[in-house]
């Protein structure tokens, strides 16, 4: 398309050309020179189409992909179109580098009571015989997996979880009922309660026995809209790092990557490592999500207002922030961030990493230019 407007434009010149000969009488010059004029120099047009066709060879690569609601990214149809896992996971410090965590395609981090944090990663695709350790539910938690339409994996419950799960009804599979030892196993190199694992096919063998579909709810819809490609933010607040300090127990961060254009996690002052691979856990983007956060009991589990609520927060990619606002309406699933002018807010492809975190403590959140 572009190469035929050049052409026309050409043409054009060459049509003006001839006009203005003809105009001075000079018809022979005409005549004999149209075939002869010197087009050096002439700027080159160009025009965009609207939306670009992709060529042949991309169109092939894409054959039998679908995008992923949860990354952005293109991915195989029986991997998009199958309702994801979301896992429990344990994050004490003494078993802070899990086994499996790295295939996360979505990480939530939130308090759980004792100023420690718990870990709820959504992925599309977890293989691998050790995934873990696990550890038990709480409400909130359960919440933001059914957003997704996931199978909750878990290894016991809040009496608040139990409740939760029992309004939603949402899918899941909990080491303390009779599917535990199908689904789960004990390491005991680990001391318990922090010794609980599974694997794809532990969870599949549960998937099976419970008769659960494995594919998305007719009709749900994603809440996460993605740029086409990778897109700098249009904001001048740097964010080369990213400090969450939820406690005195764990204060994790983020360092950006300019080669790949990442953040890698840190926590408990060292890379945050997922133990099979070796490899550090990384995100494309990080949503800070702030919430009215309290203890529910005395013994100091905590809750949040997430049912039917809306708050503030920050969008993190490539290097630079934004401030966002979120809006959430569980019984329909319905889950929603805004930019700035109100409109829905489109992300990156890639990973994300989610903290939920109290909005009575906005100063303990850090974005630094470093």
């Amino acid at each position: 398309m572009r190469k035929r407007a050049v052409f026309i434009f050409i043409i054009s010149l060459i049509l003006l050309f001839q006009g203005c000969k003809k105009k001075d009488g000079d018809s022979n010059d005409y005549n004999q020179g149209d075939k002869n004029i010197d087009i050096t120099g002439v700027p080159e047009v160009s025009i965009i189409p609207d939306e670009p066709t992709p060529t042949a060879a991309a169109q092939e690569s894409l054959e039998g992909k679908v995008r992923s609601k949860i990354t952005g990214l293109w991915v195989a149809e029986e991997v998009g179109n199958k309702r994801p896992y979301a896992i429990q996971f344990n994050n004490y410090k003494s078993v802070s580098n899990q086994w499996g965590i790295g295939q996360a395609d979505i990480l939530y981090e939130a308090l759980v009571e004792g100023g420690i944090t718990r870990l709820l990663a959504i992925g599309e695709n977890f293989t691998g015989n050790k995934i873990g350790s696990i550890r038990s539910s709480r409400h909130y938690f359960v919440s933001i997996a059914d957003e997704y339409d996931a199978i909750y994996v878990h290894y016991g419950k809040t009496k608040y979880a139990k409740a939760k799960i029992q309004e939603t009804k949402i899918d899941n599979l909990d080491g303390e009922t009779g599917i535990g030892s199908t689904v789960f196993y004990r390491d005991k190199s680990l001391k318990a309660p922090n010794n609980a694992f599974t694997s794809l096919e532990g969870i599949l063998a549960g998937i099976k026995s419970k008769k659960y579909d494995t594919e998305y709810d007719d009709g749900y819809e994603a809440h996460f809209t993605f740029y086409q490609v990778d897109t700098d933010l249009a904001s001048d607040k740097i964010a080369n790092k990213v400090t969450i300090d939820f406690s005195g127990y764990n204060t994790p961060y983020f360092i950006y990557n300019t080669e790949d254009r990442s953040y890698y996690r840190f926590q408990f002052g060292a890379p945050h490592i997922d133990s099979n691979t070796k490899e550090q856990l990384n995100f494309k983007n990080i949503i800070i999500q702030f919430v009215k956060e309290w203890d529910i009991d005395k013994n100091g589990y905590q809750t949040m207002d997430l049912e039917d609520a809306s708050g503030e927060g920050y969008y993190i990619s490539n290097g630079k922030m934004v401030s966002i606002t979120w809006k959430k309406k569980e019984k329909s699933r319905w889950m929603r961030y805004y930019d700035e002018n109100g409109q829905e807010l489109s992300i990156n492809p890639g990973k994300t990493f989610i903290a939920l975190f109290p909005n009575n403590r906005t100063n303990k959140v850090k974005i630094e230019n470093e």
